[in-house]
């Protein structure tokens, strides 16, 4: 006999995923078969023993039930191995049936066949059942006439009629997978133009940021620059050229946010905790008041919406500062702990006033405390002996 593979990855259920559920059904068939073959095999005529009959039945006992056993515990061991094993299960279930007229030996071929419709190519499924129908008709043929045409004739119909069966719950299987595939794929195109629609959304309001809020920005610092000229050439008062200054500095890190939000819809990096040093640097600078980051804690990766509400917070309540106080010092510090990682901003100064939150520009801690809530976190603006303090606590 011959047996041929299957033409294609997924032609058979079992390398389709399919043979752990299809064999639950077959092992319990298999192990009932094997102790009803066993228990009334000795009871049959002739049974087992020493004598030559005796000995081929108990051989072919050996190597039926060794056999299923061996199909049932190893099912995805491919075709050119499969194959000839149930060949040889039922050539063992033949022999039964031949040796035992009476006995149930031909019960043996049912799980082979069942097996060989789940789990081998179609043709080489269809060359075993008939080969198995035939092997049982010869054996009901040696078998002297003790068996009946009749029950021959319905011991057959029987086996093709399982075999046709288990073909047909193949293909239901097979069917039932190449659907659920079918839906996957689909929901995974739906995803992907949804993606693609929002994308393109964003790409919009990039554009239309890009050309009205950036250009507005542009031209106001451009006018800043020029009123900051001005006042200088015509010695006026120096508070009034430090308000000009000081506004145009405003002008241009507004313009560099809205530079760096157009980045952001157009899938550029977010910004996070690796920029916090370059912000309490800027507000140095900007202000003249120390600003000191610091770091404590093995550093780790955030979630995108983690970093960002790290950095969007921490760019808030400097500007709340730069704002609502005049502090003499500013502690930026950022902890990563194992339950997640948290950020504190305080500032201190000398009298002892603690200057209100205020709304920011944009970033207001009300909308950061709603951010800081979407990620299971907390966030907490409180007054200090000496300033104020804002708290943020992601969880990991």
């Amino acid at each position: 006999m011959t047996f041929e593979a299957p033409s294609a990855p997924g032609a058979s259920p079992a390398s389709a995923g399919l043979a752990p559920a299809s064999f639950r059904w077959i092992r319990s068939l298999a192990v009932a078969v094997i102790v009803v073959v066993i228990v009334v095999a000795p009871k049959a005529h002739p049974g087992p023993g020493l004598s030559g009959a005796g000995l081929a039945i108990s051989a072919a006992l050996a190597v039926f039930a060794a056999g299923t056993v061996a199909v049932v515990r190893f099912p995805n061991a491919g075709t050119a191995v499969l194959g000839p094993l149930l060949a040889v299960v039922v050539l063992a279930s033949a022999a039964l049936a031949g040796l035992q007229p009476t006995g149930p030996g031909f019960l043996g071929a049912f799980p082979a066949v069942i097996a060989a419709a789940l789990h081998l190519a179609t043709r080489s499924a269809a060359v075993l059942a008939g080969f198995a129908v035939a092997a049982l008709g010869v054996a009901g043929a040696l078998g002297g006439g003790h068996q009946p045409v009749l029950g021959l004739v319905l011991d057959e119909f029987a086996l093709t009629a399982f075999f046709l069966l288990a073909l047909f719950a193949r293909r239901y299987l097979e069917a039932n997978d190449r659907a659920q595939r079918l839906i996957l794929e689909l929901n995974e195109t739906r995803a992907a133009q949804a993606e693609a629609a929002a994308l393109g959304e964003r790409q919009r309001l990039a554009r239309e940021m890009h050309d009205v809020l950036a250009h507005s920005l542009s031209g106001l610092v451009l006018h800043l620059e020029g009123a900051r000229l001005m006042a200088e050439r015509a010695d006026a008062d120096p508070r009034l050229t430090d308000a000009v200054s000081r506004a145009q500095r405003l002008a241009k890190a507004g313009l560099e946010e809205a530079r760096r939000a157009i980045g952001l819809l157009r899938d550029d990096a977010l910004p996070g905790p690796e920029r916090l040093a370059q912000l309490a640097a800027e507000f140095e600078g900007d202000t003249g008041t120390s600003c000191v980051f610091t770091v404590h804690g093995a550093g780790r990766d955030l979630r995108p919406d983690g970093r960002l509400t790290v950095y969007r917070v921490a760019q808030e309540a400097l500007t709340n500062i730069r704002k609502h106080a005049q502090p003499e010092r500013v502690e930026l510090r950022l902890v990563f702990q194992a339950a997640g990682t948290e950020l504190t901003v305080q500032d201190h100064r000398s009298d002892g006033e603690q200057p209100p939150p205020g709304d920011g520009t944009g970033y207001g801690l009300t909308g950061m405390r709603e951010r800081a809530e979407l990620l299971g976190g907390t966030l907490a603006a409180t007054p200090t002996p000496d300033g104020f303090r804002v708290a943020l606590w992601i969880p990991a």
